[in-house]
């Protein structure tokens, strides 16, 4: 019995033993664990003495996130001190008024405005007309101007450091509305302001501001204003020569907004053909809407490294509603940007192509129309399917306007007419024609200048011919064509001009 007691006595010691050693070798890592659950405790103590208004939503996170994250506008047009101490404040919005019961029982409703329906102003661009006069071309609220009286005001406020003249001048702004009635939630104004004087004369820089009214349209109660810095010339920078000097080019193509799923071989045929009728001294502007997507910018990449095509990228404007991607601002920003660059500047759209007939050129024709300001071209509509059996097979092979060879004869149908202008005397443009400009109009030009419309062959990425015909003329969906090879004799010709000027680089451009 006393033998069973020592034995389990000597278990008890060994246990006690295994345990203080276990204990002893992590005794660092209680102390850790202890000192945390001590931490806990403490902080879970503290929070029941907290009041219970006291509390983090998640409405508080997003708001502490949106004032970090939301950017701040940069200010495009800074002013010096004098014009921004003369800048109007803008009134706070009025508080929101009760409906409330009036006498005889009938009850007073109120109406509290929150919001904005549409920008007052949007600019694309300022330029100068001449010594003394600006064009300021943007978009504008299209009810404003329906249903409105809105005003400008031009300034132009000298830098006081350097000009010899620290007096500002002012002018009233005239608006003019090119886009014939077709803007949607915006409408395009051209904003001229002309000076009873010369500005900036001696170089020293400024700004242009425009203070754009709405005259108590929208809200009658209200005469709203708002203060937009358009231009800022620096000291030296305006080229007065400019206004009198020949133009760099004596053909300037102004394009409208290209959008969509352009066909590169379609754009490619294009303009090979039109560099090559407008010569060596011609440029061609290219406005991006969303069209040039990579395929295409492979085929204009060439003219632009030769100097021929200048590329804007206008997909912001997308952001705003107005007719067809804004096209009718973006040839008036195009008119007044390169106003002094070009004799003559074209309009007209790129599935349309211009011709002048045999023993003449382009310059001959020109040069016997050089006194208007202004004139149309005739339209000869092709079909945008119909191709020639013989092609059959090889059609693939063929450019879009060498194998597109059957033209509309229906009789009257009124056809749309493109056009070209001398810009020095044009104030605003539209897409057709111009119904603002200084000077005489022709459009008894038909003998002398045409152009061969491929209505949507630029967006149809795919190959053209659909229908094949083995006749002089014929008819489909109720319309009569007849075999026109204008174009398609012209086709080599181009095709070696391409050859010579950028090589065989475009060679597999696809549809």
């Amino acid at each position: 019995m006393a033998e069973k007691k020592k034995e389990k006595t000597d278990k008890d010691r060994t246990s006690w033993k295994i345990l203080a050693g276990l204990a002893g070798s992590c005794a660092a890592e209680l102390k850790l664990f202890i000192s945390s659950l001590l931490v806990l405790c403490t902080v879970a103590t503290f929070l029941q003495f907290l009041p219970p208004r006291f509390s983090v939503s998640t409405s508080d996170l997003h708001l502490c996130i949106s004032k970090i994250s939301t950017p701040i506008a940069p200010l495009i047009y800074p002013l010096p001190p004098a014009a921004a101490a003369s800048l109007p404040t803008i009134p706070p919005p009025p508080p929101p008024t009760q409906e409330r019961l009036l006498e005889g029982g009938i009850v007073k409703r109120s109406f509290n405005p929150y919001g904005t329906a549409a920008y007052n102003f949007i600019t694309m661009g300022a330029y100068r007309g001449g010594v003394s006069t600006f064009a300021v071309v943007g978009l504008a609220s299209k009810p404003l101007h329906v249903y409105g009286k809105p005003t400008y005001q031009c300034e132009w406020i000298p830098h006081r450091d350097n000009s010899t003249s620290d007096r500002p001048i002012s002018a009233a702004g005239h608006r003019i509305l090119p886009d014939w009635g077709y803007g949607r939630v915006y409408t395009v104004v051209v904003i001229n302001c002309t000076f009873p004087e010369p500005v900036n004369l001696d170089n020293s820089g400024g700004n242009l501001v425009l203070r754009a009214s709405t005259s108590g349209a929208g809200d009658r109660d209200f005469n709203l204003t708002d203060t937009i810095g358009t231009l800022t010339e620096q000291p030296g920078e305006v080229d007065f020569d400019l206004f009198t000097s020949p133009p760099k080019y004596d053909y300037l193509y102004c394009g409208s907004s290209l959008y969509g799923s352009l066909s590169p071989q379609r754009v490619r045929e294009w303009l090979a053909y039109h560099v090559r009728l407008f010569g060596t001294r011609s440029h061609f502007v290219i406005h991006d809407a969303g069209g040039v997507h990579p395929d295409v910018l492979e085929v204009l990449k060439p003219w632009m490294e030769l100097g021929y095509v200048t590329l804007q990228d206008i997909r912001e404007q997308e952001r705003f509603d107005g007719y067809y991607h804004n096209q009718f601002m973006v040839v008036n920003d195009c008119l007044h940007r390169y106003k002094f660059m070009a004799k003559w500047m074209f309009f007209f759209d790129v599935d349309e192509f211009i011709y002048v007939p045999p023993k003449n050129t382009l310059r001959s024709v020109l040069d016997s129309l050089s006194g208007y300001t202004q004139f149309t071209i005739e339209q000869m509509t092709m079909s945008s399917k119909l191709c020639l059996s013989d092609d059959y097979g090889k059609n693939y092979r063929k450019w879009g306007f060498e194998k597109l060879v059957y033209r509309d004869v229906k009789r009257g149908v009124r056809r749309d007419r493109k056009y070209a202008v001398q810009p020095r005397a044009a104030y605003a443009t539209g897409v057709h024609m111009s119904q603002n400009i200084a000077g005489k109009t022709s459009h008894k030009t038909e003998l002398q200048i045409k152009y061969f419309h491929y209505h949507g062959t630029i967006a149809q990425r795919r190959e053209p011919c659909r229908i094949f015909v083995n006749r002089t003329e014929t008819t489909e969906d109720n319309t009569p064509y007849v075999k026109d090879t204008t174009m398609r004799d012209i086709a080599g010709a181009v095709k070696l001009f391409e050859l010579k000027m950028i090589g065989p680089r475009l060679q597999k451009s696809r549809q």
